[in-house]
């Protein structure tokens, strides 16, 4: 008995991002895809004609959560933006944690998929979010070691429970961006 489409479009997806997070985008063929995902290539072509559509398909869903993040912190001020930044970003990172790890393999190449939407502008409003908004370049800073941190952490194997690595991320993240450890 055959899989119904979107069974096998979901299995296709599941072993794309496996194997994209193990392999690297580039090290991953759609033969090897069709294989891990049970079906032929053929099958795999039907659901999906390139390896970039398949990429943009499971980035978009990460994407998305960026521009959603970024449209609440424009409501929020001062350390409320901050803290709601630095819990945002963490819990996107961790809740993307493979996809994460697609990009970090490539990050040029990468950033730049549409599905991610305009990933340096929204990167440039969630360092004003972290910096509280300041123009001095030690919060500046501090903000972008905060997104490069959080980032390669998540695209690391870091061999700690999600809940604890969320707590350890958020709380070095606000004492990184705090502005009295700054002076």
């Amino acid at each position: 008995m055959a899989r119904p489409a979107s069974a096998m479009r979901g299995d296709i997806l599941r072993s794309a991002l496996r194997l994209f997070a193990v392999n690297g985008f580039g090290g991953t063929s759609l033969h090897a895809i069709a294989a891990d995902a049970g079906c032929s290539k053929a099958s795999l072509i039907y659901h999906f004609s390139t390896k970039e559509a398949i990429l943009t398909e499971l980035l978009t869903p990460a994407g998305e959560g960026l521009a959603a993040l970024d449209a609440r912190l424009g409501a929020l001020s001062g350390e409320e933006r901050v803290a709601a930044a630095v819990t945002g970003y963490v819990d996107l990172a961790l809740r993307y944690r493979r996809e994460v790890k697609i990009l970090f393999e490539d990050t040029p190449t990468m950033i730049c998929n549409p599905a991610l939407g305009d990933i340096p502008a929204l990167g440039e409003r969630l360092v004003v979010a972290m910096s509280g908004g300041s123009t001095e370049p030690r919060r500046i800073v501090a903000a972008h070691m905060v997104l490069g941190a959080v980032f390669v952490t998540c695209a690391g194997e870091v061999d700690v429970p999600d809940e604890v690595l969320r707590d350890e991320l958020i709380a070095g993240a606000l004492r990184t961006l705090a502005p009295e450890a700054l002076q």
